[in-house]
Formats: structure tokens, sequence, C-alpha cells
């Protein structure tokens, strides 16, 4: 008789916590959080395009995989924009060993030359030739037809060292686009004409020592 009516004490608890279990809401997972989500509009910050799918070295070089142990690597549109209209593109020679922060880039107007660095280390595995032929590539589409060289890098980890987190680009291009206009005050009413953003020839006119000046601060040359 005990036996039984433990059994039915339980058989009455497991029908209680059925039916409990039934009212319960079902969680819902909650949405992505407002700041993990890309906002498309924050590829523009201070006048200039700067995609946040890509990584950025301080020298505004930006990489992308391409593929296993292989990076992209080119100039973003404010250096793009401080190079301006070149004669001349210097390129590293396929097979060179480049080292993080070594010059590898030289844009030439006339004799006078301003350099950028790499932001990775590994092997040249291939340049744009077809940007050494047209240099304006660099400032009509410095994220695709513009890009600069690709880099074999045998350590899988080493490009993403020392390049910038996604959360200090912002204010990095920010600090970059008030030492820009710093060199000669008028640049800054040329990002007006076009919508706010900087205008593609915003250093041609700009005296060749303050452009190497501008050059050797932004580019880390």
């Amino acid at each position: 008789m005990v036996v039984l009516l433990v059994i039915v004490t339980f058989a009455v608890f497991i029908a209680i916590d059925l039916l409990l279990s039934r009212q319960k809401v079902p969680v819902v997972a909650p949405a992505m959080q407002e700041a993990e989500i890309p906002a498309v509009g924050q590829e523009l910050l201070s006048g200039f395009h700067i995609p946040m799918n890509l990584k950025y070295h301080p020298g505004h070089t930006w990489v992308q995989k391409e593929r296993k142990n292989v990076h992209r690597v080119g100039a973003d549109e404010l250096a793009a924009v401080l190079a301006g209209p070149v004669d001349r593109i210097e390129l590293p020679k396929p097979g060179q060993w480049v080292r993080q922060g070594q010059k590898v880039f030289a844009f030439y107007r006339g004799n006078e030359k301003i350099e950028m660095v790499s932001p990775v280390e590994g092997e040249v595995v291939e340049v744009n030739r077809e940007i050494a032929e047209n240099p304006r590539l660099l400032l009509e589409d410095p994220y695709g037809r513009g890009w600069l060289m690709t880099v074999f890098s045998p350590d899988e980890e080493s490009p993403t060292r020392n390049l910038l987190p996604s959360s200090l680009i912002p204010a990095w291009i920010r600090e970059s686009a008030e030492t820009f206009y710093s060199f000669q005050p008028q640049l800054a009413g040329a990002t007006a004409a076009d919508g706010g953003r900087a205008s593609k020839d915003a250093t041609a006119a700009l005296p060749l020592n303050k452009w190497k000046e501008a050059a050797r601060a932004l580019l880390l040359s």
C-alpha cells in the first residue's frame, strides 16, 4: 500500500511539472546587439571611404585575405587622395621579401616622390601591372583595380599583427583627416563640392615640400 502511494505521488508531481513546462514561453535568442551590426554609413569617415571589412595598417595601407596565406594589399582612400595625381608608381618585384613597416611603394611627381610602407611581412607574389601603367587607378578605385600587390605570409597570424582594431578606425581616420587638412587649410573646403567627400585632386596644387611632409606624417614613411 505504501509503495502504491509513493508511485501515485511521483505520478502527480510529474504531471504537474509537464503542465507547467507547456505554459513556459520559449526563450528567443536575443537579436544581434546594435554595436555588432556593421553600419554601412560608417564606411564614410571624415570624408573618406573606409570599408570596414578590410584590415588597416597605421601607415594607411589596407590588407585583405585573398586565400590561405596570401593577402592583397592596397592604399586606403586617404592615402590615394594624399598621393593625388602622380606620374609614376614604383612597386616591389615579385619574389621580393618585404617586412611590415618597410618602404615598398613610391609615388612620383616628376623627380619628387613619397613612399608607403608594407602592412604585412612576406614574399611578394604579384604586383598590379595595370596600376603601373595607369597610376590614375589609385585615385579612381583604391580598393578595386587600384590594388598594389599580393603577399605570401608563411605565418598565417602574422598579417594581423600591428594592424588597427576595427574599434579604433573611426578615431584614427578622424585624426588623420585633421592632420591632412592642417597642411593646407583650403583642402578642407575641397570636401564640400562633393557632398562631404574629399576631392580626388585635393593635393594637386599642394607645394611639393608640403606634399612630402604630409606623406611622412600620415604614411609613416
